[in-house]
């Protein structure tokens, strides 16, 4: 946090007009110090006046003692120099006075006017004080004397303080505008590092998302059909002891490959970050998410599933007792990786589905190969009352999935009930 905004409001904390304790201390002291100037000239001006001394003295500390409020009205302090110029009197207010005048923030026309009043002033009162020296016999200098001296004292005590005034004035208010420059990129830059959290923390969910999806795609089919082989092995364990040993071979098959394709995806999750622990944790998390997630990417396009697998997806459900029913339109062609990956993963999840809710119903899966795109449907009736269930947990993410994926290559995605009382999910996919 820069000495700006507020921490510059908290700095003031002088009495009355004053920003600083030490301001009002250095202008009391110059009001004393012209207060005793004045005070000291007033003597020879009260014997030229022909008043009493006293007088002339008391008149000299209240004129000089004006040089207080200079800071508030630099104007008065101006116009009271000029007042008491004729009396030979105040002339450190005066330079004081045309320097606050000309530092402060007054339009320029009125400090012009000022200036040039005091100027005049000076000027003529110089001008008599040496001509009436010059005709005494105290100066034998000649007569160009009188107006050099005139000109050179009036401008001495009125140009350098002005000038003076007008480079502190600028310089002040040029840091100021620095000041409300840093400011403003500061809270801009707080404001963007906020945004920038904001967008880390929607990448890590997307991520988050994106990597639970590919685990319940590549687990939870293998998942579901080793639960139902395992729960037809407990059913025929007596009756049919060489069904028992298929289903058990079955479900060691499945169990293989759900450990493969698992081990397969965790190593694409460390392979995402760095080899060297020390270097990974220096790695922000939304950076090692994002890496996980497209080295994910990169390897389900390498070595993901595809429609030529479809019939062996469909094999798998009927050996675990799945009356499944495959039929094929169109001939049959090569897509692009991501859409081959979509497709098979839309049907898998939908078997899985009837799996987990519809045991023992049969089950239609159809898939068309038209000209810019590619449809799928899978579609069960309605379960037997007597089918058996393995009581499959749901995870309820499955449908969710499905359409993201679906919908990430714009394509479309429907389910729901049918009319009979089964359920059908279907997908078409652009081909390009």
């Amino acid at each position: 946090m820069t000495a700006t905004g507020e921490d510059h409001v908290t700095a003031r904390g002088g009495p009355w007009w004053w920003a600083r304790r030490r301001s009002a201390v250095f202008d009391v002291s110059l009001a004393v110090v012209s207060a005793l100037e004045c005070g000291l000239e007033g003597v020879p001006f009260a014997r030229d006046a022909g008043i009493p001394a006293p007088a002339g003295v008391l008149f000299g500390l209240v004129a000089g003692s004006v040089l207080l409020v200079r800071r508030r009205w630099p104007i008065a302090v101006v116009l009271v120099s000029i007042a008491i110029t004729p009396a030979e009197m105040g002339f450190l207010m005066g330079v004081v006075g045309l320097y606050t005048l000309a530092a402060a923030e007054m339009p320029r026309r009125i400090l012009a006017s000022l200036a040039g009043m005091s100027l005049v002033g000076t000027l003529i009162v110089t001008f008599v004080k040496t001509r009436q020296d010059v005709s005494r016999g105290d100066l034998d200098l000649g007569d160009w004397f009188v107006p050099f001296a005139a000109v050179t004292m009036s401008l001495g005590f009125t140009a350098p303080p002005v000038l003076l005034g007008l480079y502190v004035g600028a310089r002040r208010r040029l840091m100021e505008s620095l000041r409300e420059r840093a400011d403003s990129l500061e809270r801009e830059l707080q404001l963007l590092a906020e945004r920038a959290e904001e967008r880390a923390e929607w990448a890590r969910n997307e991520e988050r998302t994106r990597i639970a999806r590919e685990m319940h795609d590549v687990v939870a089919h293998r998942v579901s059909l080793m639960v139902v082989h395992a729960a037809a092995l407990q059913a025929v364990a007596r009756k049919d002891p060489e069904k028992a040993v298929k289903n058990a071979a079955l479900v060691g098959d499945m169990g293989r490959q759900a450990l493969t394709e698992l081990r397969e995806m965790l190593g694409v999750l460390r392979s995402g970050g760095e080899p060297r622990r020390e270097r990974a944790a220096s790695v922000p998390l939304a950076a090692v998410g994002v890496a996980a997630a497209a080295a994910a990417s990169r390897a389900a396009d390498d070595e993901g599933p595809c429609l030529a697998e479809i019939e062996e997806l469909v094999g798998q459900s009927a050996a675990a007792g799945m009356v499944v029913d495959l039929t094929v339109e169109g001939d049959a062609r090569s897509y692009a990786p991501e859409v081959e990956q979509t497709a098979y993963r839309v049907v898998q999840e939908a078997l899985t589905n009837v799996h987990k809710h519809a045991a023992g119903a049969k089950t239609y899966v159809r898939l068309a190969h038209r000209v810019s795109e590619i449809a799928m449907q899978v579609e069960n009736e309605p379960p037997e009352a007597a089918a058996s269930s393995a009581r499959l947990p749901s995870g309820g993410n499955g449908l969710v999935g499905m359409k993201e994926r679906v919908a990430a290559l714009g394509g479309v995605f429907v389910s729901g009930p049918t009319d009979a009382g089964g359920f059908r999910v279907s997908a078409v996919i652009p081909a390009s």
